[in-house]
């Protein structure tokens, strides 16, 4: 025999049948039971907390969002921005358009004592920073490589017995959206949890194959 709780059929065991099957088949109308009040009832939403602009800093997610578990401070892409924010700003916008062109360097094959991997590596890259307004971290470092191919060490020219490819890190952000409730005034806000790759350096592979 069949009841119904919540839009669930539940089985619903009779009293004929023996003491452990009558046991058996209470313990399967127990979780049932549970199952049906766990499930998210039609045309109902999950809680979602909304926000006002003026409740939010420029450019940040709510404090108790940002007070728990989610350390982007020890992320390299946030930990850069900063110093390429200075580097940027001392260098002045002619300068900077000018290293908006990728080219390939020449090998240092000297390298000084203060230079990064990313100036001695066969697969050198920079970083610019990308900015999402819609994005907690607003701002990350994103890398780019400089180089189609590699350095050779030997001349420290770039040659294409090998390509550079950038290596990426999985980085979990907070996206703004608009709240979801039917019901809410508009311009309320909600942060929803997302998963964005990075691009956080270059690396030298193997070209691939044709055949």
């Amino acid at each position: 025999m069949w009841g119904s709780r919540a839009g669930c059929r539940v089985p619903v065991p009779t009293l004929t049948v023996a003491l452990p099957q009558g046991w058996l088949g209470a313990l399967v109308l127990l979780a049932t039971l549970v199952l049906c009040r766990s499930l998210r009832r039609p045309g109902s939403l999950p809680h979602v907390h909304c926000y006002r602009t003026g409740e939010l800093r420029d450019g940040e997610a709510p404090a108790h969002l940002l007070g728990r578990s989610l350390r982007w401070d020890h992320y390299v892409p946030v930990q850069l921005v900063p110093q390429l924010e200075r580097l940027q700003e001392a260098g002045g916008q002619r300068r900077h358009r000018r290293h908006r062109q990728r080219v390939c360097p020449a090998l240092q094959l000297r390298a000084g004592p203060r230079s990064e991997p990313h100036e001695r590596s066969i697969s050198p890259w920079r970083y610019r920073i990308d900015e999402d307004e819609d994005r907690y971290p607003r701002k990350l470092a994103f890398a780019e490589c400089l180089c189609s191919g590699c350095v050779d060490v030997k001349t420290g020219r770039e040659t294409t017995s090998l390509n550079s490819v950038t290596i990426h890190q999985t980085m979990m952000v907070l996206r703004r959206k608009p709240c979801p409730r039917p019901a809410a005034a508009p311009g309320l806000v909600t942060f929803e949890v997302d998963y964005i790759r990075v691009p956080v350096g270059c690396t030298c592979v193997l070209p691939r194959t044709t055949h």
